[in-house]
C-alpha cells in the first residue's frame, strides 16, 4: 500500500517560521522577547549536545536563552536554589531542566520546583495533572509534537485503538493521556506486558516510546496502521522495525526527521506562549 511520510522536519520549520515572525512583531511593538533558561547538571556528553541544540534553536527564531551549567557534585538543594532564582527572574519565560540528572539529584523534586507557568517542558506534577483532566497547560514537548503532527495531516483519531509501547513520565504516560483526550482507546504497554505482539497487532496507531532499537517488529503490525516512532537509537534507528514495517503502514514517521524536530519546535512554541501569559498577568 502507499504509505504517507509524516514529515516532522517540514512542520517544525513551519512552526518556527511563525514564531520568528511573532517575535519580530513583538520587538517592533516594544514587547518583551521570550527567553528560555536551560539547566544542565553534570557533564553528560549527550545531554550537553541536546542543550546546545536548544540554545541554537532559540537563536534561530530570535528568542533569548540563558544557560545554567552546574557541577556534577551539585546537591538537590543547590539545584532547587537555582530553579528558585529562575522562577523569580522576570526576564526568564520558560525553564527546562535537562534530563537525566546525576543519580544524586532528586529529579522529581527538581521538576516540581519549576513554576507551572514556566514549565515549558511540561514535566511537573501540576502540568501532568491538568493534562490528565483535559485542562489548559503546557504539554510534554515530544507527545504534543506527535499530536500536532497527526493533526497537520488531518488524521482522524476518535475511536481508534492506540497502543503506546513505553510508560515513561515524560513520554509514554502523557502520550497516553493526550490520545485518551482525543477519544482514542488506549493501551499502555511496558516491560511486564504479556503477549505484546498480539496487543500491538490490534493497534490502529502504534507509538514506539521505549528507547530500544527496532524492538517493535514489523510482523506485529497490522496493515494500514499509523506508526509513530519516538525513539532514536545508535545507527539512526528508532524503536520500530521501520524499514520492514513502513510498507504496511498508512502513515509513518521517519527516523530521523519525524518526531525529533517537533520536540524542539514545541519547546519554542510553549516558551513564546509562556512569555505572553506572564506579561498579561
Amino acid at each position: 500500500m502507499d504509505s504517507i511520510v509524516l514529515d516532522g522536519k517540514q512542520l517544525a520549520e513551519k512552526i518556527k517560521s511563525k514564531i520568528t515572525k511573532e517575535i519580530i512583531e513583538r520587538e517592533k511593538a516594544g514587547l518583551s522577547v521570550p527567553t528560555l533558561a536551560t539547566i544542565l547538571v553534570g557533564n553528560d556528553p549527550a545531554s550537553a549536545t541536546y542543550v546546545n541544540m536548544k540554545i541554537k534553536a532559540c537563536k534561530s527564531v530570535g528568542m533569548g536563552s540563558k544557560y545554567v551549567h552546574l557541577d556534577e557534585k551539585t546537591t538537590t538543594n543547590e539545584l532547587l536554589d537555582e530553579i528558585d532564582k529562575l522562577n523569580r527572574n522576570e526576564e526568564v519565560s520558560g525553564i527546562l531542566l535537562q534530563h537525566p540528572c546525576p543519580q544524586s539529584i532528586d529529579e522529581r523534586m527538581a521538576f516540581d520546583r519549576i513554576a507551572y507557568y514556566k514549565d515549558v517542558d511540561g514535566v511537573n506534577l501540576k502540568s501532568f495533572g491538568r493534562l490528565s483532566m483535559k485542562m489548559d497547560t503546557f504539554f510534554p514537548c515530544t507527545p504534543y509534537g506527535i499530536m500536532l503532527l497527526l493533526k497537520e495531516y488531518k488524521i482522524s483519531l476518535s475511536g481508534k485503538n492506540a497502543v503506546v509501547v513505553g510508560r515513561s513520565p515524560i513520554l509514554g504516560k502523557p502520550m497516553s493521556m493526550i490520545l485518551l483526550n482525543e477519544d482514542c482507546t488506549v493501551t499502555i504497554c511496558h516491560s511486564k506486558t504479556q503477549n505484546l505482539p498480539e496487543i500491538v497487532k490490534n493497534g490502529d496507531i502504534i507509538i514506539g516510546a521505549l528507547g530500544k532499537p527496532e524492538f517493535i517488529k514489523a510482523d506485529w503490525i497490522k496493515t494500514g496502521a499509523i506508526l509513530i516512532d519516538a525513539g532514536y537509537n545508535q545507527g539512526n534507528v528508532g524503536d520500530i522495525e521501520m524499514t520492514k514495517a513502513m510498507s504496511k503502514s498508512s502513515y509513518y514517521t521517519p527516523v530521523p526527521g519525524g518526531v525529533g524536530p517537533m520536540t524542539i519546535a514545541v519547546l519554542l512554541q510553549q516558551t513564546l506562549q509562556a512569555c505572553k501569559l506572564q506579561r498579561t498577568k
